[in-house]
């Protein structure tokens, strides 16, 4: 996965998954038109970053600290991602919303404070790598921390039930193993 975006710029802490993606919208198991109701309450203010014409076509957000905390839906990485965000940066996520993300296509990246400062004093231009684990700035390079298996799961782009279903041929043959083991001599 590579990612080539500017950045949209939202340098609020604490945004829990309600100002994410308020409760009303919640009555769906469907993905399909979530990113319509993306911080619909904040939205609704006609200066709101997600407003302006150059955030509609940015796949990055850069948010600010403990972004996603509060429930665990998993609507909150469905409207982000239907909204066209593929990556969200921040120097921490809320856990549950860090996996739900993993799990949804979603890559919430983690920067030093120094690099995160620099981002939110503006939109920017910013090349990420999921392979190499590396966010590149205008001026620099930083490595961001993934988990093995999710940053697996990304690149293949599946879940974790489709990770199980790549190793079908290595269930049966283990299955088939075991029986035959288990089996009575004649």
């Amino acid at each position: 996965m590579k990612i080539q975006s500017r950045t949209a710029v939202l340098p609020v802490d604490n945004i829990d998954t309600d100002q994410i993606i308020p409760a009303r919208f919640l009555k769906t198991t469907s993905k399909e038109g979530l990113g319509d109701a993306l911080f619909a309450d904040w939205r609704q203010d006609p200066n709101f970053v997600l407003n302006q014409p150059d955030a509609k076509q940015a796949q990055v957000l850069v948010a600010g600290g403990n972004f996603g905390c509060g429930s665990s839906r998993e609507h909150a990485p469905w409207a982000l991602l239907q909204f066209g965000f593929k990556a969200v940066i921040s120097t921490s996520f809320a856990d549950i919303f860090k996996q739900n993300a993993l799990k949804n296509g979603l890559l919430p990246i983690i920067v030093p404070p120094d690099v995160h400062a620099k981002l939110l004093r503006a939109p920017a231009a910013v090349k990420i790598d999921l392979a190499a684990q590396t966010l590149t700035l205008p001026d620099r390079t930083v490595e961001f921390p993934i988990d093995p298996f999710a940053k697996h799961c990304l690149l293949e782009g599946v879940d974790e039930l489709g990770y199980i279903l790549q190793q079908a041929g290595a269930i049966e043959n283990y299955e088939r193993f075991q029986l035959h083991r288990a089996l009575p001599e004649p």
